[in-house]
């Protein structure tokens, strides 16, 4: 199940980082940059959550939470740099859900919308959906659980190999250099960090049976990097 996500955000570089961050974990993201933008996308589609930040052109975060909420009960989050409980007693009053200050953490984002999710799945009695994908060659991708299976046996992968294969299985066909890799996955500089890469895939392969010169899953581009080719079914 791919949730959708709304997010309200005029500064580029948070949004980018956000909206990668929750694409990469299989959500479908649209990013506004305006109050108005963010209320006119609203409006044209359905979303499973709204991420509004509070300081935000042609209309205000608070605004554009009000009119939200008078449309619909969807889960709403608001970010912003403000602190002063003021602004979270508004935003609350005016029908958000949670609130979050910047400078927050990714992960912290991120189990703060999980936890948004499920009570909106309990609260519309949606039964929870194990997310999954399952691919040719007896390979199946559990996302949640951060599990891969291979004919029916879990694959023994550490938290770093998982999220490599995560991160180049739902990016399918996309080529990803090591530097790449090393960037999105360990979220440091790549200055020592190709090498790690190189290890951490050749491990992979030996762990999913999937042979260099005749590849199910992750192929080698030659000069380039390496992008996933599993046929989902």
């Amino acid at each position: 199940m791919s949730w959708r996500l709304l997010l309200v955000e005029d500064d580029p570089e948070i949004a980018r980082v956000i909206r990668d961050t929750f694409v990469r974990d299989g959500y479908e993201v649209t990013w506004a940059t305006t109050g108005l933008e963010g209320w006119e996308d609203f409006q044209e589609r359905s979303y499973d959550l709204v991420l509004v930040d509070l300081m935000l052109p042609e209309m205000d975060g608070l605004t554009l939470c009000k009119n939200i909420r008078w449309k619909s009960d969807v889960p709403l989050m608001m970010i912003s740099a403000r602190k002063e409980d003021e602004d979270k007693v508004k935003g609350l009053h005016l029908g958000a859900d949670d609130y979050v200050a910047k400078p927050f953490s990714l992960a912290e984002l991120k189990a703060r919308v999980e936890s948004l999710l499920r009570r909106w799945r309990r609260y519309k009695g949606i039964p929870d959906v194990e997310k999954k994908t399952d691919y040719l060659g007896g390979l199946t991708l559990y996302w949640d659980q951060h599990k891969a299976v291979l004919h029916e046996h879990e694959v023994p992968l550490t938290a770093k190999e998982f999220d490599l294969l995560k991160l180049l299985a739902q990016n399918p066909q996309r080529v990803f250099s090591k530097s790449e890799l090393y960037q999105h996955v360990w979220q440091q500089p790549d200055a020592e960090g190709l090498h790690t890469v190189t290890v951490h895939i050749k491990s992979l392969r030996e762990k999913l049976n999937d042979p260099v010169k005749s590849p199910q899953f992750i192929q080698t581009v030659w000069g380039k990097g390496y992008r996933f080719i599993g046929e989902p079914l």
